[in-house]
């Protein structure tokens, strides 16, 4: 049924564009803006894509972008949807299966996240090395597509280190400041309680939000390099010495994103030539 579901998809998709992209980007909450430096050659809908589902969070338009960054074919997912909006798991990484179905070799995850190291200020980057699934679910659950990857898919390196170091280079190149940690998925909605935030820290989290982990599991099942940053948007309860709110992360993703857009794009370009 996947398997048909994906075929059905893919082959809107490219009745819309020709184009054959090497490189999948996911832009997470108050990101979109990146969509800019993309050499766009079609936007399509969601709502017009088999078997997608339309976003209803503010910051996250909802369209598939097909195009160019330099010399890189990409295809953008303009925002995405969400556990905690009442979507099944395996819709929530039902697009990133389709960038995969559509032929990419590295994934570009984006999010904004709650810091929860003391060094950690709003407006700052951090590359993901490695996650925690906290969600309480699985993509993966239910019966395996062996046509799409095994049943246990190996877990032991789902951030390349190679990507990673790539990363660092542009970021250090930009002057951008930087960590490198541990991204921990919750379901939301609820922002964490200053306890689960001390919870997370123990587990060895360096940042929380509520996305990207699914996605990220099915890009490995489909042998799907990754690569992922957040945005630090705040910092976490009880590390915040305020409430937070949804209005606080756009506006933070806001105010860095000259500085995002400028290190994407060069390390999006840069992919173009170690496929």
């Amino acid at each position: 049924m996947l398997v048909e579901k994906l075929t059905q998809t893919v082959s809107y998709i490219q009745s819309q564009s020709a184009l054959r992209p090497q490189v999948g980007i996911i832009l997470g909450s108050g990101l979109g803006s990146f969509s800019s430096q993309i050499q766009t050659e079609v936007s399509i809908p969601y709502k017009d894509i088999p078997h997608f589902s339309v976003p209803s969070i503010e910051g996250h338009r909802g369209h598939l972008l097909l195009g160019h960054v330099g010399k890189t074919p990409v295809a953008c997912l303009q925002g995405r949807i969400h556990y905690y909006e009442g979507h099944s798991i395996a819709s929530v990484a039902y697009p990133t299966r389709t960038l995969a179905a559509l032929g990419i070799k590295t994934l570009l995850v984006t999010n904004a996240a709650g810091g929860l190291q003391l060094n950690m200020e709003p407006g700052d980057l951090m590359i993901i090395k490695d996650h925690i699934n906290l969600m309480g679910t699985n993509p993966l659950i239910g019966a395996n597509e062996a046509s799409l990857g095994p049943r246990f898919p190996d877990m032991t390196e789902a951030y390349p280190l190679e990507l990673q170091d790539k990363m660092e280079h542009f970021l250090r190149i930009h002057k951008i400041p930087y960590h490198k940690g541990v991204y921990c998925a919750l379901t939301g909605p609820t922002y964490e309680t200053p306890a689960e935030v001390n919870y997370i820290k123990l587990l060895g989290g360096s940042a929380v939000g509520m996305s990207t982990v699914p996605e990220v599991i099915v890009a490995n099942h489909m042998g799907i390099k990754v690569c992922g940053v957040s945005c630090i948007t705040n910092k976490a309860a009880g590390i915040s010495k305020h409430k937070l709110s949804h209005d606080e992360v756009t506006e933070t993703a806001k105010k860095v994103e000259a500085q995002f857009i400028a290190f994407v794009k060069d390390f999006v370009a840069s992919l173009s030539s170690v496929q």
